[in-house]
């Protein structure tokens, strides 16, 4: 079992599989909505009448695949570089499918089409701008929640038109019209809201903010070194041994801890824990916690404080575990998601931090926080 966020080597998994269907059952979906279908069955006399509802659930179909796949990928640890370029293309192929097909029957007034369409372009050069400068732009809710909402404003133009509605009076048509378009109007604000939000946050991307220097780089790694020093100082005068746990630093506060002149007076050792089975076996992290809410949460990041202190015999533990980039974010942990756990003879605790920037970033930012969190356990012992 790899770590949580770490891609799979294997390529064409289940969760790849399902992502692919969606991908060939595209064109089907176009037939549904655009083809006489209905003049192929002569014997079903009311097809053309349930044709716009035969469409729309096709789409929803195709649509509630994307929470299939995603759900296997977390589940059976199989986060793959394919499946992270072809689940959002599916969802990018799919949306602009209906939205070309609703323009081309009338319902969908061409402008909305170029709004939705235009921001996928933007947003795609910009990922690929970042990519470049090997710069994760975690995405927020406001991307979720505009793919939730034009899914359903397609689904209602689709159906919106359609005889079934016009049969049900005018009362029932005008309802379900304005509706649709209230749907609509959400979706496209949610689709610049989205948009503006990622520009926020690659504003340094574009040069229009503050970037990671070489000075700031030096100098956040001059604040690890100090932090270290204090830490060792103040244990070696507290009369305190310490240790680490780590996953998504790789041995990083450890590192920085020994730099320290000294250090051989305060630190006992540490565990990298890079892996789930290291997490389990050496540092005693039920399987259940790995199995119900990750490796990334506070479970286990106490959980891992607790077993380098029981494996090391420290009096108190520092334990990172999180998702450092550039892959690896899931809902609801993106990119910079890291769980940073402290445990001593008080109890355990942790601290749940979302960090901005790169991996380098990230990485580093965990290693002072974790520090920080260390010497404040020290002198409160």
């Amino acid at each position: 079992m790899r770590p949580e966020g770490e891609p799979s080597e294997k390529i064409w998994t289940a969760a790849n599989k399902v992502t692919l269907l969606r991908i060939m059952l595209i064109p089907v979906f176009v037939v549904a909505i655009i083809s006489p279908w209905p003049d192929w069955f002569p014997l079903w006399i009311e097809a053309d009448y349930w044709k716009p509802w035969v469409a729309a659930a096709v789409f929803i179909g195709i649509a509630f695949t994307d929470s299939i796949d995603g759900h296997l990928a977390r589940s059976r640890g199989e986060v793959t570089d394919l499946g992270k370029f072809m689940d959002p293309l599916a969802d990018k192929i799919l949306v602009a499918a209906a939205l070309l097909a609703l323009v081309q029957l009338g319902p969908l007034p061409s402008w909305v089409a170029l709004i939705i369409l235009a921001r996928e372009f933007i947003i795609s050069g910009l990922r690929m701008v970042a990519a470049s400068k090997s710069v994760v732009i975690a995405a927020s809710w406001y991307g979720k929640a505009k793919t939730v909402s034009q899914i359903i404003a397609i689904v209602l133009f689709i159906v919106k038109d359609s005889q079934l509605v016009v049969n049900m009076g005018d009362d029932a048509y005008i309802a379900l019209y304005l509706f649709s378009w209230a749907v609509m109007i959400v979706a496209l604000a949610l689709t610049i809201i989205s948009m503006l939000d990622y520009f926020s946050k690659a504003s340094h991307v574009l040069g229009f903010g503050e970037d990671t220097s070489p000075a700031d780089r030096d100098s956040a790694h001059q604040r690890t070194y100090d932090l270290a020093s204090r830490v060792v100082q103040e244990g070696t005068a507290r009369g305190k041994t310490v240790s680490t746990a780590e996953s998504c630093t790789g041995g990083r506060i450890g590192a920085a801890l020994t730099h320290a002149a000294g250090s051989s007076s305060a630190v006992v050792g540490g565990v990298i824990s890079y892996a789930n089975e290291v997490k389990r076996d050496v540092l005693g992290v039920p399987q259940h916690v790995l199995d119900t809410v990750g490796a990334v949460s506070e479970e286990t990041a106490c959980a891992m404080a607790e077993g380098s202190r029981a494996v090391t015999h420290a009096d108190i533990a520092v334990s990172a575990t999180g998702i450092a980039g550039p892959g690896g974010a899931v809902p609801g942990k993106p990119v910079g998601t890291v769980w940073i756990g402290v445990s001593g003879p008080g109890g355990s605790h942790a601290e749940l931090n979302h960090f901005a920037g790169g991996r380098e970033q990230v990485r580093t930012q965990t290693v002072n926080r974790a520090l920080e969190m260390l010497l404040e356990e020290l002198r409160q012992s």
